[in-house]
């Protein structure tokens, strides 16, 4: 039998790091069983749903990489379906009319709560009541809601997470499966939706626990097949509490946003939960897809760390062929105003550019930061790195710095060549390479940090070297130094 499974979000919000997690892993079962994904857009809330967020969903989504068989299905296509489900149930003598006044209603929450148990005052009230009550009572127009008449006993599954489950049936209610205004509740409508597209395999997080036993009473009571359950354990922040927004980004699109590969993005959310029973950190998405399964999925909820997706970003980031980061960072650069069509910045190789600095980078965005400085016309020098590399001996910096750009004005322009001399001139001047290497990395960068000397050098190309050391050594003779 074909493995059939669904990815079902609500599109009241965007596509949030738990729900890509859900989405991922049953991709990710999908493609290892080669069975079906099914992609199911549950809005019946139509007040809080809307297209924006629909969207939001399928392009997170298709950023991860995760694809659909079948779909989007929308929820609220299956209205009909869902009632008709509603009135068999009734017929059957499995569900029954409440009638309940609001205030009937908050009497039996008052008593459950002092309780503490099911007391089903509506099915009492609902059982003492004559056909022709009924009747009299639909003619005058009452309205009524249906419930989900629960069996005695108690209803157990085997969960591919967790285990043998069991929920005792007096502890749950009889649940509401169509609303008094004629629209199906949460669970009746997924229980139809799932036997409809014939789902074999329900994966989801755990806070979903809780509607597996009514959903499994529901699909028995209309003589459904009942699909099986996995529930992955839940997300957490740093702090120990279910991951939410006070921990900060908490959408698929915003670590887009902020520089996040989306290959790192899957990786990441495939260890939040899941082990490949050994000591493997970095994956493609096909590497997942062959180490994946269920049986490794772990019970404990796991911690969210950025630093950690920053780390394993940067490792994909230097993994990446460049040719596949040039689009991306020219569409961030023009974004930023940095590609102006400057004659200057010609010069730069970006492909040159991008192949050194993606081993040096934890982001997109970080890739960018340190792209800046062979764009703008202008630098800013980093305070803490003049305090250290020029403010000790300005004079003798400038002059060290003027004697390099003489040397260098009419020598080939490239490593080799530029490294030679670079190094010839710290040994006629008696001084380490760093002494010459670092105050000029800083002219050219306006950072301590860079890639190889000779690299920025030919990277910047000469006019524009030269350009910047003859500014540092004028700010450096001027005696107004740029200091925090």
């Amino acid at each position: 039998m074909t493995l059939r499974l669904r990815f079902a979000p609500s599109p009241t919000g965007y596509l949030h790091v738990g729900g890509a997690r859900t989405a991922l892993f049953n991709w990710l079962l999908a493609k290892k069983e080669r069975g079906v994904l099914v992609l199911r857009i549950e809005d019946t809330d139509r007040e809080r749903s809307s297209e924006e967020h629909t969207q939001a969903i399928l392009h997170g989504m298709e950023w991860l990489g995760v694809t659909w068989d079948e779909g989007p299905f929308f929820q609220s296509q299956g209205l009909e379906r869902h009632k008709a489900a509603a009135i068999s149930l009734l017929e059957l003598g499995q569900a029954y009319r409440d009638f309940s006044t609001p205030e009937e209603a908050a009497r039996d929450r008052k008593e459950e709560v002092e309780t503490g148990r099911r007391t089903r005052r509506a099915r009492e009230r609902a059982d003492a009541m004559s056909q022709e009550e009924v009747a009299a009572r639909i003619d005058a127009g009452d309205t009524f809601a249906i419930r989900f008449r629960v069996p005695d006993g108690e209803t157990a599954w085997k969960d591919s997470v967790h285990g043998e489950s069991r929920f005792r049936n007096e502890e749950i209610d009889d649940l509401v499966i169509l609303r008094s205004n004629g629209t199906p509740t949460y669970n009746l409508a997924v229980v139809s939706d799932d036997a409809e597209m014939g789902i074999t395999l329900v994966l989801r997080g755990d806070d979903h626990i809780s509607n597996t036993p009514k959903q499994i009473l529901l699909h028995e009571a209309l003589g459904n097949p009942v699909p099986s359950f996995a529930h992955v354990p839940l997300i957490l922040g740093p702090d120990g509490k279910r991951l939410s927004k006070r921990h900060g980004a908490t959408a698929v699109g915003d670590y887009e946003k902020e520089g996040i590969l989306p290959e790192a993005m899957s990786n990441f959310l495939a260890l939040l939960g899941w082990s490949p029973g050994d000591d493997r950190e970095v994956f493609s998405r096909e590497g997942l897809v062959e180490a994946f399964s269920l049986e490794r999925v772990l019970k404990k909820s796991s911690v969210f760390d950025f630093k950690k997706l920053q780390g394993l970003n940067g490792q994909h980031l230097a993994q990446t062929p460049t040719e596949e980061l040039l689009e991306p960072v020219k569409r961030r650069l023009s974004e930023r105003g940095l590609l102006t069509g400057d004659p200057h910045q010609t010069a730069v190789s970006l492909p040159f550019l991008v192949d050194l600095l993606k081993v040096r980078a934890r982001t997109v965005e970080d890739l960018l930061d340190q792209a800046e400085p062979y764009f703008r016309d202008e630098l800013d020098y980093d305070p803490k790195a003049v305090k250290k590399q020029w403010s000790k001996d300005p004079e003798g910096t400038a002059d060290r710095l003027e004697r390099l750009q003489e040397s260098l004005a009419d020598v080939p322009w490239d490593q080799e060549s530029l490294e030679e001399v670079s190094r010839g001139l710290a040994e006629e001047m008696e001084i380490g390479a760093g002494k010459l290497f670092q105050p000029l990395r800083l002219a050219l960068t306006g950072s301590s940090a860079s890639p190889g000397i000779f690299d920025v050098l030919v990277l910047l190309g000469r006019e524009r070297s030269l350009e910047r050391v003859e500014r540092a050594v004028n700010i450096l003779r001027s005696g107004t130094l740029p200091m925090e």
